[in-house]
Order: C-alpha cells, then sequence, then structure tokens
C-alpha cells in the first residue's frame, strides 16, 4: 500500500509567513519572550547580541519568528558578507582602491636593518607605492657616509635615512650630522631597536626590559621575557602584532612621515 504524508493543519492555524531582516548593525528590534529591546551590535552564526539604551548587552538565537521589528514579527538573518574595502590604510591615510604603484622615485629611503624595513613596509607600504618610494636598508650606520656619497642627494634624487638610538652624543648622532644636507635628511628615533618602538601593550607584555650593558640586547629581550632565544621567531611575533599605526610609538611616527615628506617633496 502507498503511503501519503499530508500536513493535516487547518490553513487558519499555520503561521502565516513573515519577513526575514538582516540583522545589519544598529537594527532596532525586541525579544518578544522577554521583552528586550536594543540595537544589534553584533551577529555571529546563530545568534545575534543586542544592545539596550542602558548598555547592557544580550545574546539571542536567530530563530524563525523570533523578533519583533516595529511591533511586526520578522525573522532575523544574518547579513550576507560583502567584502568592505577599507576606507584607511595602516598609516591612518585615506585608501585609494585599485591605484596603481607609481614607478619608482630616483629618492629613496634608507633604514639600518631588515626588521625596520618590515616595519615601515608593515604601516606604509600603502602610501609608499603610491608614491613611487622604495625602502632599503643598510645593515648599520657605519658606512652611511660612503653610501650618501655614492647616492649622491640632488634635486631629483632625495635621500631620507631612519636611524635607530639617535640621541645626542652618541656615534650615530655624529654620522647623521657629518651626512645631513639640503637633499640628504638623516633623522631617528631614541630605541635602541626598531623593536622598541612597537607599543608593548600591541605585543601583550608590560614593557620592553632593560638588557644589561653588554649583553645582545635582542637576545637579552628574549630572555628577560621568558620567550625562546630566537630573535627571528621573535620578531616574527613582534611584527604579527603591528596592524597599523596605532601599534607603533609616536617617536617612530612622525620620523617615517617626515622622511616621505621629505623623499616626495617637489623638485
Amino acid at each position: 500500500m502507498r503511503q501519503y504524508s499530508a500536513d493535516l493543519t487547518p490553513p487558519w492555524k499555520k503561521p502565516k509567513p513573515v519577513p526575514e531582516v538582516a540583522a545589519e548593525p544598529g537594527l532596532v528590534v525586541e525579544e518578544p519572550g522577554t521583552g528586550f529591546c536594543g540595537a544589534v551590535i553584533r551577529c555571529e552564526a546563530g545568534t545575534v547580541t543586542l544592545e539596550d539604551r542602558f548598555g547592557k548587552h544580550r545574546v539571542f538565537p536567530l530563530e524563525p519568528r523570533g523578533f519583533l521589528l516595529e511591533g511586526r514579527v520578522v525573522t532575523l538573518v544574518r547579513p550576507s558578507a560583502a567584502p568592505v574595502r577599507p576606507t584607511r590604510t595602516a598609516s591612518g591615510s585615506v585608501a585609494v582602491p585599485g591605484a596603481r604603484a607609481r614607478v619608482a622615485r630616483a629618492g629613496r629611503i634608507y633604514v639600518e636593518g631588515r626588521h625596520d624595513a618590515e616595519l615601515v613596509e608593515r604601516v606604509w607600504g600603502d602610501d609608499l607605492r603610491i608614491e613611487g618610494v622604495v625602502v632599503e636598508y643598510l645593515e648599520g650606520v657605519d658606512d652611511l657616509p660612503a653610501i650618501v656619497d655614492e647616492f649622491g642627494p640632488g634635486p631629483d634624487a632625495r635621500l631620507g635615512v631612519l636611524v635607530d638610538h639617535l640621541v645626542p652624543g652618541t656615534k650615530e648622532s655624529r654620522i647623521a650630522a657629518a651626512v645631513t644636507s639640503e637633499y640628504a635628511l638623516v633623522v631617528g628615533h631614541p630605541y635602541i631597536d626598531v623593536w622598541e618602538a612597537v607599543k608593548p601593550a600591541s605585543v601583550g607584555i608590560p614593557s620592553w626590559p632593560r638588557v644589561p650593558r653588554g649583553q645582545d640586547w635582542k637576545t637579552g629581550v628574549c630572555r628577560a621575557l621568558g620567550w625562546p632565544e630566537n630573535t627571528g621567531a621573535a620578531w616574527e611575533r613582534i611584527l604579527d602584532s603591528v596592524h597599523s599605526y596605532r601599534d607603533l610609538q609616536p617617536e617612530l611616527l612622525g620620523r617615517v612621515e617626515e622622511l616621505i615628506d621629505f623623499v616626495t617633496a617637489p623638485e
């Protein structure tokens, strides 16, 4: 015998279809079971978080016919995950979607080492490509006078240099003074190494430790923080914690912006 299945619910007892509404941030709804009324602040898989006018948060399941919108029963659904283009670059500049990299300028920015270069790229990379500025690293500043002389800075090829631990009375300060000119600008931050220019809170540490003189600074930092004494791995950990200019100390931010402005100044 053939089996049939049928919905025997009388038509007048069937629930009427209700509209589906995307749980966009800011949408104000009421959960009728509790009477909690609030604005959507977060919608994740299966749940929605509401915030009432007193700042209280409640999490509710995304169930059919589960909310009231302006007094009408609705089913909240998760918003479509449309890609959102950032409006700002990591440096805080206005983003230019689809902008092509400019042909590299003759001018350059030199930094001391690979870590410096990677940090500058992480935060200012988009800006530098639009401006056509190439960043190179020196592996120290001892040979900077010869490097600057060979580069030959001029009105159409400005040179900017970022130096670690540039404080009065140091070797770095004397070298900087010797090579600075109308078309060569040397600036620096006060930190022993560019690691310190990353805010400790961003890395998840209370502060950068003091390392006794005579010890390798980076190894000493790893040891003091209880990290494996692998400076390469430590740097990857630090760099991964940098997402924007907000993760850097202002003493570095100002100097890099100054160098970009100098190198890109009109001829």
